[in-house]
């Protein structure tokens, strides 16, 4: 199991967590899956660009991002930050595995208003086979400086 160094410095400043290793996969739905975790539950990463810089929208595995309604709610120019762009942001992740706590890559991030806060989250750790659990209420203290709001459909 391994967890990206930035977000393991950034975990250790008291966050409560566990770590769950998976065999490996390949998208965020066949990782819920493979833990018998709701897609729900699991909290994926998108890199946006926009203004020059890049953000990170935050929303369940098992949804779609509405980029039009992101758009909208974002009142600028945003659009999806390509491979090579995401793996000079995320360095010390495995590409295709960025965790969903974009404020450690020193990002602006808005989460989906679908994420529970009520229910255990789960976010990618950095590699293909491990995931990070925590209390949701944890996650919403990680993101308390996040802006939400509604950008997704469930599949």
């Amino acid at each position: 199991m391994t967890v990206s160094p930035t977000l393991q410095k950034y975990l250790d400043q008291g966050v409560s967590y566990d770590l769950i290793a998976h065999a490996p996969t390949m998208s965020s739905t066949r990782t819920a899956e493979a833990c018998h975790v709701s897609g729900e539950a699991l909290a994926k990463a998108v890199v946006l660009r926009r203004d020059g810089g890049y953000m990170m929208a935050v929303l369940p595995a098992s949804h779609h991002l509405h980029l039009s309604a992101l758009k909208s709610q974002l009142g600028h120019k945003v659009d999806l930050a390509s491979e090579d762009e995401i793996e000079r942001l995320f360095g010390d992740c495995e590409r295709g595995a960025i965790p969903a706590l974009g404020e450690c890559y020193g990002l602006d991030v808005i989460v989906d208003n679908s994420i529970d806060p009520h229910r255990d989250i789960y976010v990618e750790a950095g590699d293909h086979a491990t995931l990070i659990r925590m209390d949701g209420e944890e996650f919403a203290r990680l993101t308390a400086k996040a802006w939400r709001g509604h950008f997704s459909t469930h599949d």
